[in-house]
């Protein structure tokens, strides 16, 4: 079984601290991941304005935020200029793809997108989008081959800017095997890799659950084939590259131990055949564990 490595960078703290980390947790075992960097100015503190919606506060009590953003990290946007992280942190990022490891675009400005995509109109999002593009295309000298949605945050535009752009695969949703996007009008022809698994700060606080209670419950939810023949776990830099560092490294080691293969999604990508993938819908929804509506993998289109 594969198991594909998502590793999302929302800020400009786990870029320069947790993706290092990770970076030296996963070469140390001659693994490879996928880094999907959030590329313009940090405006963290913003999320703030989120307090009213339903499930924000339960989350921010269960995974203590403070503790894994920084009390920094929280004023960016707010009391402190948000860093522009692409060229503050260039050296890390370009340290990434000499790893060897993956990297794509995860957004511009991540609370900005995060916050407002779902309502906003063509020419916002291309603006949006090529903003990412040209930060990542500035940061890395090569333009980037795949999009994961900062939040998992959709609309239908978002997906004919892919197939403009080319891409060889995004990642913006959530579901249970690759397939062909449909939203509005729109039917899309870049694949979607959905993220199959919950994340560990979906579930540390739930039913008393700490972080290694979190790893055994994703390990059970792992223990099988998935639908599409492999798995993809979406991972953070501030999260699983700092405080979650040891619960994730023996969440690795005991996939490995189990047999499973750690690949990139471009790896997972190239196994398959786009003129096969079933066409699903697109769907706001909600997921355990995570405040807001998500975009997720509806029903047969």
């Amino acid at each position: 079984m594969d198991i594909a490595l998502k590793v999302d960078v929302d800020t400009y703290r786990g870029t320069l601290e947790g993706v290092p980390r990770l970076v030296a947790d996963l070469g140390a075992r001659g693994i490879r991941a996928s880094f999907y960097f959030s590329l313009g100015p940090d405006h963290t503190g913003r999320a703030l304005r989120r307090v009213f919606r339903p499930g924000f506060l339960a989350k921010v009590q269960r995974t203590s935020v403070v503790s894994h953003y920084g009390l920094k990290t929280l004023l960016y946007g707010v009391l402190l200029p948000g860093p522009y992280i692409a060229r503050r942190a260039r050296g890390v990022l370009r340290s990434v793809a000499a790893a060897g490891h993956e990297t794509g675009i995860h957004c511009y400005d991540h609370v900005y997108w995060q916050d407002n995509v779902a309502t906003r109109d063509a020419a916002w999002t291309r603006q949006q989008v090529e903003l990412a593009a040209s930060a990542y295309q500035e940061a890395f000298g090569a333009r980037a081959h795949a999009h994961c949605a900062a939040g998992w945050q959709v609309n239908e535009h978002l997906f004919a800017l892919e197939d403009e752009l080319g891409l060889d695969y995004a990642s913006d949703s959530r579901g249970s095997a690759p397939f062909l996007p449909a939203m509005g009008s729109y039917r899309g022809r870049c694949p979607q890799l959905p993220t199959t698994l919950p994340t560990l700060d979906e579930l540390v606080g739930v039913d008393g659950r700490d972080v290694h209670a979190a790893v055994d419950r994703i390990l059970d939810l792992s223990a099988g084939p998935p639908a599409g023949g492999a798995h993809v776990f979406t991972l953070h830099a501030e999260l699983e590259g700092q405080r979650f560092a040891p619960a994730f490294a023996r969440l690795i080691d005991t996939w490995r131990a189990r047999g499973a293969r750690l690949v990139t999604l471009a790896e997972m990508r190239r196994q398959l055949d786009p003129a096969r993938l079933p066409r699903h819908r697109v769907v706001l929804g909600e997921v355990p564990g995570r405040s807001g509506s998500l975009a997720l993998q509806g029903p047969a289109a």
